[in-house]
């Protein structure tokens, strides 16, 4: 009986034990995935509106679990305060200007509070430092959203159905166009059109460019006036001498003018012998009287050289001329 007693006793006593070891070994495991025996820092976050974030939940940074949420508390007028047990070995990597955000694991997920590394340059947090919280679109907002698109959506598809019943219609100049040959026909001509005159316009382009070629061939006048400053000094000159001898024409143009005003002028000794019929007359008998005059000279001279006094005289002269 004795014996019977003690084996049920070292059976309770192994039961016990294992019992135990199961025991902390869940203990140790719960806490390992809680980090409850990890040395950690706290960290103050007020937010506006936590979107049902509970304690427990976990804090994610650059997609790896660092802390969880120790404490949710109302702060100031309705906000949220939520303290944090980040691990200090993530504490290097979180800096003063970091931000913190709600967000879900998962579509459907628990709440998690993901941190942003922030500013290398500026120094890390300390112990129950307060981070900056970022507020993102939460399930409602993306919900209205959501609707708001769906309205647009639906307008949309409402304006390409009317689109469309007028495009079948033939109403406007795309239904003309799918509805009437000929139309398509005058675009299609019209294509034509500009097809031909893009085949101008590049053989206009290809005759510049031959024209340019030209023009900068070396042996070219064009060429010359650009760069041989010779060339251009003798243009230059001409042009100056055109400019002078225009100048001499001008004042030629003007001289004649002034002469043309004197014959018109009646009271002129030109304009006097054109207008007054009288100085004319008197010029003409003055003009036949020395006519007359210089015949009856010739007479009178002839006379004298057949005079046996000055005969000799004048025969002698033609002598010595010959």
């Amino acid at each position: 009986m004795s014996e019977i007693n003690n084996n049920k006793k070292l059976a309770l006593g192994v039961f016990i034990f294992f019992g135990l070891v199961i025991l902390i070994i869940g203990v140790l495991t719960i806490g390992g995935q809680h980090k409850a025996f990890t040395k950690s820092i706290q960290v103050q976050i007020v937010f506006d509106d936590v979107q049902g974030l509970q304690t427990g939940n976990n804090v994610w940074l650059s997609g790896m679990k660092v802390g969880t949420v120790k404490k949710i508390s109302f702060f100031g007028h309705s906000q949220v305060e939520v303290i944090l047990n980040v691990e200090r070995q993530a504490q290097p990597y979180i800096h003063k200007d970091s931000k913190a955000r709600i967000s879900t694991d998962g579509l459907v997920g628990n709440k998690i509070v993901i941190i942003d590394g922030g500013s290398d340059s500026l120094p890390t947090v300390a112990n129950n430092d307060t981070l900056h919280s970022e507020t993102l679109p939460g399930l409602q907002e993306m919900t209205n959203t959501l609707q708001a698109s769906n309205g647009n959506l639906l307008a949309i598809t409402s304006n390409l159905k009317t689109i469309s019943e007028k495009l079948k219609a033939g109403q406007g100049t795309l239904g003309q166009l799918l509805n009437d040959p000929s139309f398509a026909n005058e675009i299609h001509g019209s294509l034509g059109h500009l097809q031909a005159a893009t085949v101008a316009s590049e053989k206009m382009i290809d005759n510049l460019q031959n024209f340019t070629a030209r023009l900068q061939q070396p042996d070219g006048l064009a060429n010359k006036l650009i760069t041989d400053t010779t060339v251009f000094a003798r243009l230059q000159n001409a042009v100056a001498r055109l400019n002078d001898a225009a100048a001499s024409a001008a004042d030629f143009g003007n001289n004649l003018r002034t002469a043309g005003q004197g014959i018109n002028d009646p009271h002129s000794p030109v304009g006097l012998m054109l207008h007054d019929e009288e100085t004319a007359d008197n010029l003409q008998r003055t003009i036949k009287n020395l006519r007359v005059s210089s015949q009856e000279l010739s007479d009178d001279l002839l006379a004298i050289q057949h005079n046996f006094l000055l005969r000799g005289f004048f025969k002698k002269k033609k002598d010595s001329a010959q």
